[in-house]
Order: structure tokens, then sequence, then C-alpha cells
């Protein structure tokens, strides 16, 4: 997978390799005049293979130490050359990636990228990690999102077992119990949105997808417990009308109560 970053208005690249990040540091010398060159003068100084070798050591364990010693008593010599992909054929690494193609070029972990940014230039190193640490942020979001979206689809078949069980009569139709599932699924969402899937639809024509796809994460929070709640307000026999007014009640609650929790932890 491969996103990017626009950084002092360079575009980045950003792989995922090993479930861990690698910045590339081709992208980052494209503006500058024979950047390329960089990065293998990079390589060539002697502080650079001592920072790598510490690196591969400690989170390598297949790591080619005696060739990587070689190299390193070679640093520094006015013969001595080294390229990304020679470094990763003769020590094994896994720091570095030399990639060939149409999104080629050399690619670090994120601790090599930013030691290489502060090489290049300690402010380009500054917004390098603000950059990298906005899209962390915006992908965790995503992905308590994208949790608390799957945890209300898991207990939805908990609520729809229910209705199955309890509801629909063993003698109907197809489109008789899917209008029963309808029905009951518009029961939460009057008890959490106060409208209609229907109603929704009809308020938001250019929007794809349903309401629920659009919820904040407390509201999603609220509808799985409300499907449990729903479940069990079925189980015990209890009329529709009275499990809406139930569940808007706890809906309110709940709400209140997780805007007051994420409140405070903006206030902190």
């Amino acid at each position: 997978m491969m996103t990017k970053i626009i950084v002092n208005n360079t575009e980045i690249s950003i792989i995922e390799h090993n479930e861990s990040d690698y910045i590339s540091l081709t992208d980052m010398v494209k503006p500058i005049e024979n950047g390329l060159a960089l990065i293998e003068k990079w390589l060539r100084n002697k502080n650079t293979i001592e920072f790598l070798g510490i690196w591969e050591e400690m989170y390598n364990p297949h790591f080619n130490s005696p060739e990587f010693e070689g190299i390193k008593n070679q640093a520094g010599l006015n013969r001595f050359v080294l390229s990304a992909k020679q470094w990763v054929v003769k020590t094994n690494s896994k720091g570095l990636i030399a990639k060939a193609g149409r999104y080629g070029g050399t690619y670090a972990h994120k601790d090599i990228a930013f030691e290489f940014a502060s090489w290049v230039s300690p402010q380009f190193k500054l917004y390098l990690l603000k950059e990298f640490q906005r899209l962390k942020e915006e992908e965790q979001k995503l992905l308590g999102w994208s949790a608390k979206r799957e945890l209300a689809k898991v207990n939805y078949h908990i609520h729809t077992d229910a209705i199955k069980e309890y509801l629909i009569p063993k003698e109907i139709t197809q489109q008789q119990a899917s209008a029963i599932y309808a029905n009951e699924a518009d029961v939460l969402n009057m008890a959490l949105f106060g409208r209609t899937a229907k109603q929704w639809r009809e308020e938001n024509p250019d929007l794809k997808g349903n309401m629920r796809d659009y919820a904040h994460i407390n509201e999603l929070i609220c509808l799985s417990n409300l499907e449990n709640i729903n479940a069990l307000l079925i189980n015990e026999g209890l009329p529709q009308s009275d499990r809406l007014f139930k569940l808007n009640q706890i809906a309110i609650k709940q709400i209140t109560l997780l805007h007051t929790i994420e409140s405070r932890k903006i206030l902190r």
C-alpha cells in the first residue's frame, strides 16, 4: 500500500513493508539539483554506515554483520563507493529498500528516513515529521471509525437474530420478512437519529449509502449498544412502542455521556 504526503510542496511516497512505514528518500531529494547523488554521498559517510549498522543489529536478526564490518572499514576512503542496492545485497538490510519500476527509488524505514532528512536539512526534517504525524493521526481516526462501524455490523446480526426468532412468523414471504427487518431497523434509527432510513434518503438525495455511513463514532458506539438492548427487549416480549421509548431515553443518556467524555479529553 502506498500513500503520499506533501512536504514543502514536494510529494513524498510512503509504502508499507513488513508492517512498517518506509519513506522515499528519492522523493525527498527530487527538488534538489543532482539530488540523487546526495543519497549515495550520505551512504558513503562513515557516521551513516555506523548508524545503519546499529539499526540493523537492533531490528534485523538476519543482518550480515561480517560484511557490514568490511564496509565500515572502507567507509571514508576516497575510493569508497556505496549505493543503496549494494548495501541491501551485501548486508541483507531491512532498513533500506531499493525498488525498480514505476514507483521505484530508494525507500528507508521511517527511523532511517528521518535521519537522512536531518542530514539534508534540519528544517526539512521537522516539516517531514509534522506531515508524517498528521498522516498517522488521520489513519488512526479512520481505523477507529471503521472498527466501530464493524462492531455495529456484528451487533446488527444479534439484533436481526432476535427479530427472526421472536417477531417473524414461520409462514411468511421473503418480502414480508424484509419489511419487518426494515421496520425494526427504523426503530433504532428513530431512537438514535430521530428519522427513518427513508426520511434520511429524502433529506439527502445526493449522498450515497445510508445515515449510518455518515454517523459520528459516538453515534456508532451508541447504535451498537442499542442493537443489543433492543434484542433483549424483543426477547422479553416488550411492544415496539415501549421499546422505542426506552431506546430513545437510553440513546439520549449515552450520547450525552460520550460527548462529555470526548470534551474532557479535548480539554486535557
